[in-house]
């Protein structure tokens, strides 16, 4: 539907909204002229061009809602006028997530101070994230969430230093954000932190003690980053008493940095913590805290040199299940927002991170009575592994050698397109600009994307990531990120191995590789086909 009418925009100033339609063409510059527009919301559409510099002349507006909209380009300077952004929840709010704007992100925002909720994600902004994001303080007397969501920064990187003055932050995350440095050592003095999301990034040094001093902290996120040292040894009694009573809401994500040594005391088998991808010693007083990581430590011990297997299936997120003379193992253990699990034949393991934001349902596994088509066996679509942000699944001593990788899913959430619904205004992507849906020919068939991989240091990992862009609430809050039925890893070659150790397995290249793919649900998400090479001499 193309949108020429500024008109229909009087509308607005009463009802406020015309997102989840799909509406086309520029947006009216018109619109500037609604002096009295209080909230602009035009998110989930299909429009094209640019924010109109006239939106600038809104000083009333006290929300703008943009995101999924389909414009690009920078955000105009005049928007430095929107000084008024307020509402009447007390909750101010720019959302701009997964429009393909591009540039800084304008250093005029630290001026909205009365800003208490700021979400760019999935965009292509430059860094460094502006300094005067520290002016936002205006939250000393509000009894209200301050919530800053950034990610997916390119270019330059930034510090912390930003949020030095930001003590009143309930959720900050900036994931995959270029973020460098160490963690503040005045962290502690951030007591109404709730959620802290500091993954994907290059923060390097310890882990201050005083952030296990936060009592209100009930998810972190510090994966993928070089932190290094011992996890902290103490916490406060406050907290260890909260995690004691409350041990399924607090989640605490450490995997893929250069953590070592021994697990302090507090460190329990009840606790949802994810220790994937570190240097940790493994003796007999901690062997049995996480069963199987030491499978899953970076030097990858399980089965090295003496491999098992040449192959492997997954149903994920569901039973067993045989299609296509393939047995698909069970993968329906209970994810949390940090969790990982390793098979106890140490065959294979999956790793999640990420908490579902606005989410209801805080399922990770999503299940249709569609019928699938395009495969003899709908029955393997009509369940799927979901994670917020980062999944991986790991071959555990594999044999060496060149190996076809398949991966199986369907879009189960989305109506179809041409059902012209806002429901089927949802977007998927695999590798970059990748359409599952488009692909298979709509929603609800099958489709299976195949991969080759060389497997040098007995072990494969497949990575499927969420990089921010992509719908968040259609058809409900909190559907995106990456989603798999299943998976099969064979060898294109002749195993010498069965199932049963060998005899005898000759040594070959300790070159291991990774390969990471990443495959959405119900958003767009940038995937990436990548290889990294262990050399023994180095850590990664």
């Amino acid at each position: 539907m193309l949108l020429i009418d500024a008109c229909l925009f009087v509308l607005l100033a009463v009802s406020r909204s015309i997102a989840h339609n799909a509406f086309s063409g520029p947006v009216p510059k018109e619109l500037g002229n609604l002096k009295e527009l209080t909230v602009l919301s035009f998110g989930s559409n299909n429009f094209s061009g640019t924010l109109p510099p006239e939106l600038g002349n809104l000083a009333k507006l006290e929300q703008i809602y943009i995101n999924s909209c389909g414009l690009s380009g920078e955000i105009p300077s005049s928007f430095a006028n929107l000084r008024n952004m307020q509402t009447i929840v007390c909750k101010i709010s720019g959302w701009a997530s997964d429009s393909p704007f591009t540039g800084k992100i304008p250093d005029f925002i630290g001026n909205w101070s009365k800003l208490v909720s700021l979400r760019f994600q999935g965009n292509s902004f430059e860094g460094p994230i502006p300094s005067s994001f520290s002016n936002l303080t205006s939250l000393t007397s509000l009894l209200v969430h301050l919530w800053v969501r950034i990610s997916d920064i390119y270019n330059i990187s930034s510090s912390l230093d930003f949020i030095r003055r930001m003590k009143n932050l309930t959720d900050l995350s900036l994931r995959n954000s270029l973020i460098t440095g160490n963690i503040p050592s005045d962290i502690g003095e951030y007591q109404e932190l709730m959620t802290l999301d500091l993954s994907f990034n290059n923060l390097t040094g310890e882990i201050p003690s005083a952030l296990f001093n936060i009592s209100s902290l009930t998810h972190l996120f510090l994966g993928n980053n070089s932190l290094s040292g011992n996890i902290p040894s103490q916490k406060s009694e406050k907290l260890q008493t909260m995690w004691l009573k409350y041990l399924t809401i607090f989640c605490k994500d450490l995997s893929y940095n250069y953590l070592s040594g021994t697990f302090p005391s507090w460190v329990t088998s009840n606790l949802q913590l994810n220790l994937v991808a570190n240097n940790f010693a493994f003796e007999s007083s901690n062997s049995s805290v996480f069963p199987g990581l030491n499978c899953l430590q970076r030097n990858f011990l399980c089965n090295r040199n003496t491999p098992r297997y040449a192959k492997f299936a997954i149903k994920c997120g569901g039973k067993q299940m045989i299609a296509d003379n393939i047995v698909y193992e069970t993968e329906n253990s209970s994810f949390s927002a940090a969790s990982f699990n390793v098979t106890s034949t140490e065959k294979w393991a999956v790793s999640n991170v990420g908490l579902f934001s606005d989410r209801e349902d805080p399922s990770y596994v999503q299940n249709t009575l569609a019928q699938v088509t395009g495969t003899r066996t709908p029955e393997l679509y009509q369940t799927s592994r979901l994670s917020p942000g980062s999944l991986r699944y790991y071959g555990l001593g594999l044999e060496n050698g060149h190996y076809n990788i398949s991966l199986l899913f369907a879009e189960t959430v989305f109506d179809d397109r041409s059902s012209q619904t806002w429901k089927s205004l949802g977007k998927t992507l695999k590798l970059k600009d990748f359409d599952i849906s488009k692909e298979a020919g709509g929603v609800n068939r099958a489709i299976t994307k195949n991969f080759n991989a060389i497997v040098s240091e007995n072990h494969l990992e497949i990575h499927l990531f969420w990089a921010g862009k992509g719908t968040c609430c259609i058809p409900k809050q909190g559907d995106y990120g990456p989603s798999i039925s299943a998976l099969s890893v064979v060898p294109d070659f002749v195993p010498t191995v069965s199932g049963i150790p060998p005899n005898a397995i000759h040594k070959k290249n300790r070159t291991g590789l990774i390969v990471g793919v990443a495959v959405p649900l119900g958003i767009l998400v940038f995937i990436m086909i990548f290889t990294v090479f262990y050399i023994r001499k180095k850590d990664d």
